[in-house]
Parts: C-alpha cells; sequence; structure tokens
C-alpha cells in the first residue's frame, strides 16, 4: 500500500516541474531553492546547533522563552520587514508589524520570567 503512495508523491513531483519548466522558470526556482538548502546548512543548522550548546544549561523557562522568540522572528520577518508591500495596494501588510512582534516578544519574556520565578519560589 505504501507503493501506491510513492507513486502518487512521485507523479505530483513530475507533475509539479513540468508546470515549472512549461512557465519557464525551472532555473529560478531551483537557483532559490539550492540557495535556501545552502543557507540552511551552512547558516541555520550550526546556529542552531551552537545556540543549543550555550543555553543548554539554562533555566528550562528561559529556553523556553529564547526558543519561542527566535521562531516568531523568523516566522514574522518578511512581514515586519514589509516584504510584498506595494504603495497600489494599501491592504497587502496594512498593520504595524513591527510594534506588534515587541508586544508579542514583550509577553513571551513577562511570562518567562514569572514562570521562572514561579518554579524558584516552589524550589525555596
Amino acid at each position: 500500500m505504501k507503493w501506491v503512495g510513492y507513486a502518487a508523491g512521485g507523479a505530483l513531483i513530475v507533475l509539479g516541474l513540468a508546470g515549472l519548466a512549461l512557465e519557464g522558470v525551472l532555473i529560478g526556482w531551483a537557483l532559490w531553492f539550492g540557495g535556501v538548502l545552502v543557507v540552511h546548512d551552512a547558516l541555520l543548522a550550526p546556529g542552531v546547533a551552537a545556540a543549543g550548546t550555550v543555553i543548554g544549561r539554562w533555566p528550562r523557562s528561559l529556553r523556553t522563552a529564547l526558543i519561542l522568540a527566535a521562531t516568531l522572528v523568523l516566522a514574522t520577518l518578511p512581514t515586519v520587514l514589509a516584504l510584498g508591500r506595494r504603495a497600489d495596494n494599501p491592504s497587502i501588510l496594512p498593520l504595524s508589524y513591527g510594534v506588534n512582534l515587541v508586544i508579542v516578544l514583550a509577553a513571551i519574556t513577562l511570562l518567562a520570567v514569572g514562570d521562572h520565578l514561579l518554579s524558584a519560589s516552589r524550589k525555596d
């Protein structure tokens, strides 16, 4: 039964690649995808490994807050930088995403500090 899934997945990959080739964007897509792989393997993975080594012995609440904050910043960076915003269409990215990001990061910080203080008081 798993071979049916493999065959269907392979067929969808071929269909997608054929669509990219027919649109004439296959080379551009391949370069972009290759760039993503290089950035991941050369920067992101070693950076995460180094950060894990550095914060491995820190309190759980602080580690959790840092992981949440880093994930949130990475996920929202395109909107904070207003990538895709156009003057002719004000409905694209209409909010102040940088301010909203700071608010959410402040909430994560407050919750982490509160959790750390609560867990420290339980140990006493």
